[in-house]
């Protein structure tokens, strides 16, 4: 049987309900993360990757929409290994947080209503193709931080990401690429995107209507302390793209993924760059508890 967290208990996922005149469920006003525990074969061991992180981006993104969960980080987090013990996956899993107004008032709204909170687990594969994507520019243009904020993860906002996706696949395409309102690269359509040039990694500003992303940050953070690599945050013209030497995007769902063609163009030399294998192989080490310099990031759940 599998459970999920739901109404302050954990409950059969089949009985993890809501009803149809739920405020979310019509209006989009929800916050929500996206959290991935590898397995381990080899020592028999999942490792949830910097779980308290997600919990605090979560509860500040909550302040933002006035959602108010009831919970601090450490009772999330311990909450999050109960439910992982429960089902007792034995394969890469992805943990999905929701807090969401438990109210089925009309009007789209985030007073006089209560914040409700759930959870439940899903085996998770990659969810691109790690090896190579193909990607393209969107004609539609990223939310920007003055109507739906897209640092806050808000359920609603992601209408933006689908509409982007969907164009994407039906051209041929594994994955969109945003542009701002001014005209500079923003994101995937639920990732971040690095470029790399002259030994550098570039990487749009927070600015820039991105998420700030935990793999984002972690990202940086490796190529700098382990591989000697600089991190450039700054606005990036379309064409510096298809000029880029590497690219590729992260994130909790996509790891890293390398970009091998954008807009019918190889980019680089239309395989995996150097650079980009590296941070890739980094990244498996460090979530599947390989570099025990970086234990401190990862919560074992058995």
């Amino acid at each position: 049987m599998t459970y999920a967290y739901f109404k302050g208990q954990f409950v059969p996922v089949d009985q993890a309900k809501i009803s149809i005149q739920n405020n979310t469920f019509q209006y989009g006003t929800g916050v929500f993360e996206g959290i991935r525990a590898y397995w381990n074969s080899q020592v028999r061991q999942l490792y949830v990757f910097r779980l308290r992180e997600h919990f605090a981006r979560m509860l500040r993104n909550c302040r933002v929409l006035t959602l108010k969960i009831d919970k601090d980080e450490k009772e999330l987090c311990e909450i999050t290994v109960e439910l992982l013990r429960k089902n007792h996956p034995e394969t890469d899993t992805y943990v999905r947080p929701i807090a969401y107004i438990d109210s089925d008032g009309l009007g789209p709204k985030f007073v006089g209503y209560s914040t409700g909170f759930a959870m439940y687990t899903i085996p998770l594969g990659d969810y691109i193709d790690s090896a190579g994507i193909k990607v393209a520019f969107s004609s539609w243009r990223r939310i920007n931080d003055n109507t739906i904020p897209a640092r806050c993860k808000v359920t609603g906002g992601y209408v933006n990401s689908a509409l982007a996706k969907t164009e994407a696949l039906e051209h041929g395409y594994d994955e969109a690429i945003f542009l701002t309102e001014k005209g500079f690269i923003s994101e995937g359509s639920a990732e971040n995107i690095f470029l790399v040039g002259g030994g550098k990694l570039i990487t749009p500003s927070r600015s820039e209507d991105i998420l700030e992303g935990i793999t984002r940050e972690t990202v940086i953070e490796l190529a700098r302390d382990e591989l000697g690599i600089e991190t450039i945050e700054r606005p990036i013209g379309r064409t510096e793209l298809y000029v880029a030497d590497e690219a590729f995007l992260c994130g909790t769902g996509a790891q890293v993924s390398p970009i091998t063609e954008v807009d019918k163009r190889p980019l680089g030399s239309g395989r995996i760059g150097p650079i980009t294998a590296k941070i890739q192989a980094l990244y498996f080490d460090v979530v599947k508890g390989r570099q025990k310099k970086y234990s401190h990031w990862l919560t074992a759940v058995y």
